[in-house]
């Protein structure tokens, strides 16, 4: 059975941008490679072995976005009016001290908590899902374990 890797539609959005993106730079390192070829000795060539190294580091990145494309679950429709936290769901929690905290549920490949983008796989994440509004639930990072309540599912 074959992985599925489950973004948001935004989230294909960008890796689509981001491919664009990648095959022009390889168009660009392909020519950098055939200019490097024309200086010589290509054993000593250190032009040309940068280049080929960045078009080695860039087929793979290609690679890689074109599988994650090829093997995408899109999370549709709205979370909103949700139950429970489900994948995609933008959720509340509040600390009794009154500190209070947004995230949104989304795959692995799309997680980026400074953007406040928590991976289903996390901890924080785990803890989350299938909870309901007004739920506690233990939040455990390095820096503390602390009990928050959901206060909303979006």
């Amino acid at each position: 059975m074959k992985k599925l890797f489950h973004l948001t539609q935004s989230g294909v959005d960008e890796l689509k941008v981001e491919l664009e993106a990648l095959k022009a730079k390889r168009i660009v390192t392909a020519e950098a490679i055939k200019t490097a070829r024309e200086l010589g000795d290509l054993s000593e060539n250190a032009e040309y072995q940068s280049a080929r190294a960045e078009q080695e580091r860039t087929d793979g990145r290609i690679a890689e976005v074109e599988h994650i494309l090829a093997n995408v679950a899109v999370i549709t429709g709205t979370t909103k009016g949700k139950k429970q936290v489900v994948l995609g769901s933008t959720v509340t929690l509040k600390h009794q001290k009154g500190k209070e905290l947004m995230f949104q549920v989304v795959g692995t490949i799309e997680a980026d908590p400074l953007a406040k983008k928590i991976s289903d796989e996390s901890p924080i994440g785990k803890a989350l899902l299938g909870k309901k509004e007004g739920e506690d639930v233990e939040i455990v990072t390095p820096a503390e374990t602390a009990t928050y309540k959901i206060h909303a599912i979006g």
